[in-house]
C-alpha cells in the first residue's frame, strides 16, 4: 500500500486531526514503514499454527462465588458518604 498526500488527507478527515505542512512528509514515511512492516507479517506460513484465544492453558480458572456479609466494610464505606441512614446512601431525588 502506498501512503501519498492524497490518502494522508483522508486520514486526517477521518481522524479529525490537523497535521502541519512541514511534518506531512514525515508523517507519510512513518506511516509507510509501518504499513510495509505490517505487510511483511502476510509472508509468514502459519498454516502449521492452531489459532489460539487464550494464552492460559485450560481457559480462566473461576473461583466459587460465595456472597459476604461483612459489617466492616459496609461501616467503612458508610462512614464516607455524605450521606447515609440505615446502612444506606442517601441522595438526592431525581424523579418526581
Amino acid at each position: 500500500m502506498n501512503i501519498d498526500g492524497k490518502l494522508l488527507s483522508k486520514l486526517e478527515t477521518l481522524s479529525s486531526l490537523k497535521i502541519e505542512g512541514g511534518k506531512r512528509e514525515d508523517i507519510i514515511n512513518q506511516l509507510s514503514e509501518i504499513v510495509n512492516f505490517v505487510e511483511n507479517l502476510n509472508e509468514l506460513d502459519l498454516g502449521a499454527y492452531e489459532a489460539t484465544f487464550t494464552t492460559v492453558e485450560g481457559g480462566t480458572p473461576f473461583r466459587e462465588d460465595i456472597p459476604k456479609n461483612d459489617e466492616r466494610i459496609i461501616q467503612t464505606v458508610i462512614k464516607y458518604a455524605p450521606k447515609a441512614q440505615n446502612g444506606f446512601f442517601i441522595v438526592p431525588k431525581i424523579i418526581e
